[in-house]
């Protein structure tokens, strides 16, 4: 909502505009572009504005699984002691969901949360786009930024008495999301403090999990480089997620991207090349046995570029086998920027790419280090480009408009 702007003529204005656009006519005016685009992306898949989608409610031992695979559990108790307060406080309620959108904790007002069970808002339940169409939580996990949905900017009309924001949570040790975190609330509690509020606390629970993983890391340390000192060749030890520990007779790395299911055998790593895997306890320890990164490329090798959900991967098949990695919206940008164009990207034409202006070369070139630096001989500079060798797939989302969603890189908008 405009800063300034009056709650209740703003609340009849959205609604206008919402009613006008369900039906197909000119609105009086145009929603926010957050907005607008899950409008059309619900639109597209068939949401009824008047009722939404009836998800299926997880039964009592999925509910229990969802929570401890999601990694949300790890956070709970700094987003409950942080927010559940001021929900009570507020007359709203804390929700906090995992990636696919599913309810898995709610906290808060008794009497908000009694209206939130008439409209399906409680534990099981789906908050996804395409469940029940434009909301803070799943909205935000379409795009992957933190969101404010008011009144009639709901696309369901029943969701329009509500207010709602919500901020994604990121595991920072492999960038996969997580969840989101969500105060709801009667549209007359608005505020344009919330959605600050929430953004903030859901960057206090990446850096609590940051530093549990630090924490962690220097634990596997102490361990690692006694264990290395008696290790022929080069080696690294990491943690399960390919995080170092330690290493001996290599350049230093920060991290390794190990195979999709990592077990004990042989493996070509991007970063390293062919590699013998041995698990030791909390991690891994990763001898080389040819360190040319491009070696294991002389076979073609193919790559599945997979945009279909919100969380971007990139999927490696090789004669050593197959492994995949999370990608950061910046990366999976570039990555789709290079699949449109074989013959390579110079940084100053992925600059104009992806901001509009070629002069931002400094921040292509620290982004395509960081990606070179997990991907390996899978990329070639000068220009830009996957290399020669290298079979590349994309995955797209049926619905073009979900093509990443974040994107705002005028490369990916206009095409």
């Amino acid at each position: 909502m405009p800063v300034g702007e009056d709650p209740h003529r703003h609340a009849r204005l959205l609604a206008r505009v919402h009613d006008a656009t369900v039906a197909g006519e000119v609105p009086p005016a145009r929603p926010r572009p957050v907005i607008g685009a899950s409008w059309t992306r619900v639109r597209s898949r068939g949401i009824d504005p008047e009722r939404g989608r009836t998800g299926r409610l997880l039964g009592a031992d999925e509910l229990v699984e969802r929570r401890r695979e999601s990694g949300m559990s790890e956070v709970l108790p700094l987003l409950r002691g942080k927010l559940a307060g001021v929900a009570e406080q507020t007359a709203n309620i804390m929700v906090i969901t995992d990636a696919d959108g599913h309810l898995l904790w709610r906290d808060g007002s008794t009497a908000v949360r009694r209206n939130a069970d008439a409209l399906g808002f409680f534990e099981g339940m789906s908050w996804g786009e395409d469940v029940v169409g434009t909301n803070a939580i799943g909205t935000a996990l379409v795009t992957g930024l933190p969101i404010q949905v008011y009144s009639a900017e709901h696309y369901v009309r029943t969701h329009h008495a509500w207010t709602c924001a919500s901020a994604p949570v990121h595991d920072p040790r492999t960038g996969r999301l997580l969840g989101a975190v969500d105060l709801s609330g009667p549209a007359a509690t608005v505020s344009p403090t919330t959605l600050a509020l929430v953004e903030t606390v859901a960057q206090l629970a990446e850096s609590q999990l940051r530093t549990a993983h630090l924490e962690a890391l220097e634990a596997l340390r102490g361990s690692a480089v006694p264990l290395l000192s008696r290790v022929t060749g080069p080696a690294v030890v990491t943690d399960a997620h390919g995080w170092v520990a330690a290493s001996t007779g290599i350049a230093p790395v920060n991290r390794v991207a190990l195979p999709a299911g990592c077990g004990a055998g042989r493996a070509w790593l991007p970063a390293l090349g062919d590699c013998a895997v041995e698990p030791v306890p909390g991690g891994w320890l990763v001898r080389l046995i040819d360190d040319d990164p491009t070696s294991a490329l002389d076979e073609r090798t193919r790559v599945r570029l997979d945009l279909r959900c919100p969380q971007a991967r990139i999927e490696v098949a090789s004669a050593s086998g197959g492994w995949s990695h999370p990608l950061t919206p910046r990366h999976a940008e570039l990555l789709f920027l290079l699949t449109a164009h074989p013959g390579g990207r110079t940084a100053a034409q992925l600059a104009a790419d992806v901001f509009g202006d070629e002069l931002r070369t400094v921040t292509v070139r620290a982004e395509m280090s960081r990606l070179r630096r997990n991907l390996g001989g899978l990329l070639a500079r000068r220009p830009y480009r996957f290399s020669d060798n290298v079979e590349v797939e994309v995955l797209r989302p049926d619905d073009p408009g979900s093509l990443l969603p974040h994107s705002i890189a005028p490369a990916v908008r206009g095409g």
